[in-house]
């Protein structure tokens, strides 16, 4: 079996986290910064960070679009915190003139779980991965505000709000899945890349 070749959207960011754990699984892994180098993967990952500020550089680097024409075509996409929001089809409180890729049918709202140091860790059933609970980190995390008809809930806390979501090619998790050895999720991205490669 070929060794998928997916992309780590490297504008801002825990970047190194991903590529690291996409390189345990057996994946080469590109750090994506310019069309060409997108055009050289098949799947991509978008991580935490400042979703306004990755935002800002897709558009500066020119790859906001054409990150958006490959998820409509079907690109499987994993986003993390960050990456979740610049997934959502809605961000209801983006900043003036924030944007995001979307193609996830979600609205998220930005540091719903409050600032920096209210950062925390939980145990997340999530029983469409199998086995025992998701360790999730959340740092400034996004909370998935509403859910759309072609989206799904993977998981949520216990008090209902919803913190992993998926659609079709595309995952998006409210937490940080790569900082604790978790690879599940990774797994679950890695296995839409070689059904889209089929």
């Amino acid at each position: 079996m070929a060794t998928p070749v997916v992309g780590v959207l490297a504008l801002q960011g825990d970047v190194r986290e991903h590529q690291q754990v996409l390189t345990d699984l057996g994946a080469e892994v590109v750090l994506v910064r310019t069309q060409a180098q997108l055009e050289a993967v098949s799947g991509l990952v978008i991580p935490g960070g400042e979703s306004s500020v990755i935002d800002k550089l897709s558009r500066i680097f020119d790859i906001a679009q054409p990150i958006q024409d490959r998820i409509a075509a079907g690109m499987p996409v994993f986003g993390t915190c960050a990456g979740l929001i610049m997934l959502a089809d809605t961000v209801v409180d983006a900043i003036r003139g924030q944007q995001s890729f979307g193609g996830l049918d979600v609205s998220v709202r930005r540091n719903a779980f409050g600032s920096q140091n209210q950062s925390f860790e939980t145990q997340i059933e999530v029983p469409e991965l199998g086995g025992p609970a998701v360790h999730a980190t959340f740092i400034r995390g996004p909370v998935v505000d509403a859910v759309g008809s072609r989206a799904r809930v993977m998981a949520a806390l216990p008090d209902g709000r919803v913190v992993a979501v998926a659609q079709g090619n595309l995952l998006g998790t409210s937490f940080h899945p790569e900082m604790n050895g978790e690879t599940r999720f990774h797994r679950y991205f890695l296995d839409r890349v070689a059904e889209h490669a089929d």
